[in-house]
């Protein structure tokens, strides 16, 4: 069964439930702000917006890129709303413009600038970027959906949470297809399911 996708200002239920995000209430009624889809539980509703730009939380772990060297320290795009700013002193390793890197949000202040720490360096590889919020389909339940990546292409994968994912080796080609795949399906049901029949699909038509 496929989920449903609403609009901005769409009828999302009529009982009365515990509001989630990107929905809101008027009259009794529960309605959509964004674009996505809906997520009904028995006590709770909320959307899952399609698009947006990613929101620094606490915690996520997310893949940088280094973009300007300063006396003190490196600035890195995170891909948010403001880049962010890592002392030297809080890095072991030797970084540059350009550097790939992946770092958890320490901290995030009320104008969404991140902290950031745990600085470590990628060497080699590439960067594939996705909407952040299709960030939790590309990872799956219990990290599902990134077991079959894995076990199909054979890559290294680091996936952030802010919608850049740092690959390495292995069929990259089938991974860009994978992951066009997932962007393209993710408000469909059983996907998981669907992505490991493609990828045996797709190793028995290379071989």
């Amino acid at each position: 069964m496929e989920k449903k996708l609403v609009i901005p200002g769409e009828l999302v239920s009529e009982e009365r439930k515990r509001l989630g995000g990107h929905v809101f209430i008027e009259n009794g009624k529960i309605y959509s702000d964004a674009l996505g889809i809906v997520a009904d539980e028995a006590q709770a509703v909320s959307v899952i917006p399609l698009q947006g730009r990613y929101m620094p939380c606490r915690g996520d772990v997310v893949v940088g890129i280094v973009a300007q060297e300063k006396f003190a320290g490196f600035i890195i795009d995170i891909n948010s709303f403001y880049f962010s700013f890592v002392s030297k002193k809080e890095i072991r390793e030797s970084l540059k413009v350009g550097s790939i890197v992946s770092a958890k949000i320490f901290e995030v202040n009320e104008i969404n600038e991140a902290e950031l720490g745990d600085i470590r360096l990628f060497t080699g590889g590439e960067i594939v970027s996705v909407s952040p919020v299709k960030v939790p389909r590309v990872i799956g339940k219990n990290g599902s959906m990134l077991d079959v990546l894995k076990n199909g292409t054979n890559c290294n994968i680091i996936v952030g949470r802010n919608g850049r994912i740092w690959i390495k080796g292995g069929n990259i080609e089938l991974f860009l297809k994978a992951i066009k795949k997932i962007e393209d399906e993710a408000h469909l049901s059983n996907l998981t399911n669907k992505m490991t029949a493609f990828m045996e699909e797709n190793k028995t038509a290379a071989v």
